[in-house]
């Protein structure tokens, strides 16, 4: 029984180990054979395991050479039994290094970073939000996690993690008790209500494995706002209720353009107001403008352009000396 536990034992250790124990014991086996066989020729035993070394891996250098029939009949054994093992080795090692890099394109490789962010669901939204947390953060880790993706995007500083991010186990795997902020999106294959529940039930998931996550969730109708509050969200992204303010606010500016009403209120709910570029801001990066106004108590959305308005147009956008910018 007791063999029966240690052969057991051994049946579990990862293959290339096991093999590579194999040529390991080989190559001292044989080496203190060649030099009991042929002590002139090999005056060592080191010598003996140079030369099944340089045997078993094929190379053959020649620097060391068995003279009697016994001193070669174990070379031939050597090569026909190390050799396969060698070759079995490094294919062995070859197969995990390809198996291990195909699930992590799959999303089946965990997580082992802290201070990262988790980014749920995968469309359009989180597409573009990829990029530019990639402008204002390089070196931050974004982990994305999708069960509708077969393989995850290939961009830098992007793990992917493939299962349903309500499920336990998809959050460990992505370590959501080392992560710094969390942010849901809508599910685009479901209906407005069903993607708000499956909204705060992942809020919920995460709240219960980090409750001191920073979590940012989008909720398509305002019914569900109060529970994702009651669930924890730290700040809820109204969608409707800002796509609708978005056009209507498109359409006042589209109506009072003109260049004599800077620092005028635009809409009817008093929220956007159109400013001057400053000269030290003409021709900087709209990243940079973002940031200058944040110092100022200002936040800006957009840049009104002659031929029309653009919302959140990319951070690294050149503000022209004839824009203005959106302020709330």
């Amino acid at each position: 029984m007791k063999s029966n536990r240690i052969f057991i034992s051994w049946l579990k250790w990862p293959l290339f180990i096991r093999i590579g124990v194999i040529i390991l014991f080989l190559i001292l086996l044989f080496g203190q054979i060649i030099y009991i066989l042929e002590p002139k020729q090999f005056t060592s035993v080191f010598e003996g395991i140079w030369w099944a070394v340089v045997t078993v891996s094929t190379v053959g250098y020649g620097d060391y050479v068995p003279h009697t029939p016994l001193g070669q009949a174990a070379g031939i054994l050597l090569i026909l039994s190390g050799a396969s093992f060698v070759t079995a080795y490094f294919a062995t090692l070859s197969a995990a290094a390809f198996s291990r890099q195909h699930r992590y394109i799959e999303g089946k490789v965990a997580y082992k970073g802290r201070g990262h962010i988790i980014l749920i669901g995968w469309n359009e939204k989180t597409n573009r939000l990829l990029k530019d947390l990639q402008l204002m953060a390089p070196s931050k880790t974004v982990v994305l996690i999708d069960e509708s993706l077969k393989e995850g995007p290939l961009i830098e500083n992007v793990h992917f993690i493939r299962g349903h991010a309500a499920d336990d186990e998809t959050l460990k795997r992505a370590n959501i008790t080392e992560a710094e902020s969390v942010m849901i999106t809508a599910d685009q294959y479901k209906s407005e209500a069903e993607a708000d529940m499956l909204s705060v039930l992942i809020l919920l998931s995460v709240k219960g494995l980090n409750p001191l996550a920073y979590c940012i969730v989008e909720i398509l109708t305002d019914r569900f706002v109060t529970n994702a509050e009651r669930a924890g969200a730290n700040q809820i992204i109204g969608t409707s209720e800002f796509i609708s303010r978005a056009m209507l606010q498109h359409y006042q500016i589209k109506l009072r353009p003109s260049k004599h009403q800077n620092g005028i209120n635009l809409t009817l709910d008093q929220h956007v107001k159109l400013l001057p570029v400053p000269n030290d801001l003409r021709g900087a990066a709209y990243k940079t403008c973002v940031l200058y106004f944040l110092d100022h108590n200002t936040t800006i959305i957009g840049v009104q352009k002659e031929e029309g308005p653009i919302i959140s147009p990319p951070l690294t956008y050149k503000v022209l000396e004839t824009d203005q910018f959106l302020a709330i």
